[in-house]
């Protein structure tokens, strides 16, 4: 690996570059607006999605009554009353057993998919990722010096011909993916690519990054084995990265990763050297809620809600863009629909006309390094519903009229 010294100032510079071209823009334009918007951008659980009246019970019988050391540091690899709940949870998914050692807990999703990159991802190295993908994952890879090779998704998921031809000329050293309910498209890796990517990492030597915030989402269709777990038996590495932000609340910041012993044992050495260990009240507090057996309820309402709130999206946008070369993704489960209008619409154009009729999305190139996609963005089903979904497509095809009359600004 590089000196610490050789990771700092160019490449942050260079992660900056992919979110703070469109994301950062859009926010502010978001954010300095005082009408009413119809929120289809943010990548979150809707207010009312989250248990608060649960947590708010548990939090105080779990931390009301706790001596001090639920306020000291905890062991790196996770709290054990977690560590316990999870192992329980997670017991026979995939039809595998998950060993102690391959677990760790993370400060968010985010935390383990820093710790991947940061143990495998060298200044120079080649990663592949998916196009379009996920920005913040991007900007972590380059953050390590990692060059991106853009690899396109179909309804299918990633393209494994393509990487294959791609890669041929220059193997990877890491192959990120979201398998599951890919951010932004929502379109689910099939399984018999998930058995060829394995077979890609294999002979390359390369390891597979298995982003899975949005697993337990799924509101239609069967489920896929997991990367992970496809890859039992063979000499492929695949890191698993979940986390609680999408299924329970975002703002404890807890996640947790899924792989072989000796990566997870680097990656508590290097989790010691950023923050010693996650939050331990936030560790216990979602420790109480799966020890109610309250997720699996919960998580069942949450397929509900993401399954009415995708069709009613998919409705709205059918009766205000019937023209057949405007198309949208049909996702099975998660928080994201991608929507592809015509060629001579600019999304990032686009965007100040949607926020002055009352709607926001994320423009399409801020999910690649490259700029594409500037025809397409994402909408997300999670945080609006009925009559109010239905007013933001419909403020969304106004702003689209106004653009291709000029009418801007």
């Amino acid at each position: 690996m590089g000196s610490p010294v050789t990771r700092t100032l160019p490449f942050a510079t260079r992660a900056r570059g992919i979110t703070g071209s469109v994301i950062d823009a859009s926010t502010s334009l978001l954010a300095a607006q005082d009408h009413d918007i119809v929120r289809f951008a943010m990548g979150s659980p809707a207010p009312e999605a989250i248990p608060t009246d649960a947590l708010a019970e548990i939090a105080a019988e779990v931390l009301g009554r706790s001596t001090a050391d639920s306020y000291d540091y905890g062991p790196t690899e996770g709290e054990p009353t977690l560590r316990a709940e999870l192992l329980a949870t997670l017991a026979g998914a995939d039809g595998t057993e998950l060993d102690p050692d391959e677990l760790l807990i993370t400060s968010g999703g985010m935390q383990g998919f820093d710790l991947a990159c940061k143990l495998f991802v060298d200044p120079g190295d080649c990663v592949a990722v998916e196009a379009p993908t996920y920005t913040n994952g991007s900007a972590v890879i380059t953050g390590y010096g990692g060059q991106l090779l853009e690899v396109g998704v179909d309804a299918d998921g990633i393209d494994v011909a393509a990487l294959r031809e791609l890669g041929e000329r220059r193997p990877p050293k890491l192959i990120y993916v979201i398998p599951n309910f890919q951010n932004p498209s929502g379109v689910t890796l099939a399984g018999e690519r998930r058995i060829e990517l394995i077979a890609l990492a294999e002979r390359w030597g390369a390891v597979i990054l298995e982003d899975d915030p949005y697993r337990e989402l799924r509101f239609a269709g069967e489920p896929q084995l997991s990367l992970r777990a496809l890859a039992a038996g063979s000499d492929a590495i695949v890191i698993s990265v979940h986390t609680f932000s999408k299924v329970l609340a975002p703002g404890l910041r807890v996640g947790w990763v899924q792989a072989d012993p000796a990566v997870i044992a680097a990656m508590i050495d290097a989790k010691q050297g950023l923050d010693t260990c996650t939050s331990v009240p936030a560790q216990r507090l979602v420790a109480g809620f799966l020890a109610r057996g309250l997720l699996p309820g919960h998580v069942r309402g949450l397929r509900e809600r993401y399954r009415d709130g995708k069709l009613t999206l998919q409705a709205a946008l059918g009766e205000s863009f019937p023209e057949r070369e405007v198309h949208w993704t049909d996702p099975d489960g998660g928080f994201f629909l991608w929507l592809t209008l015509w060629d001579s619409i600019d999304t990032e154009a686009l965007f100040a006309t949607a926020l002055a009729e009352g709607v926001a999305y994320i423009p399409g190139p801020a999910f690649s390094a490259s700029g594409r996609f500037a025809d397409s963005l994402r909408l997300t089903f999670a945080t609006t519903l009925g009559e109010r979904t239905w007013e933001g497509v419909r403020r969304l095809r106004a702003a689209v009229d106004r653009h291709l009359v000029g009418g801007d600004g």
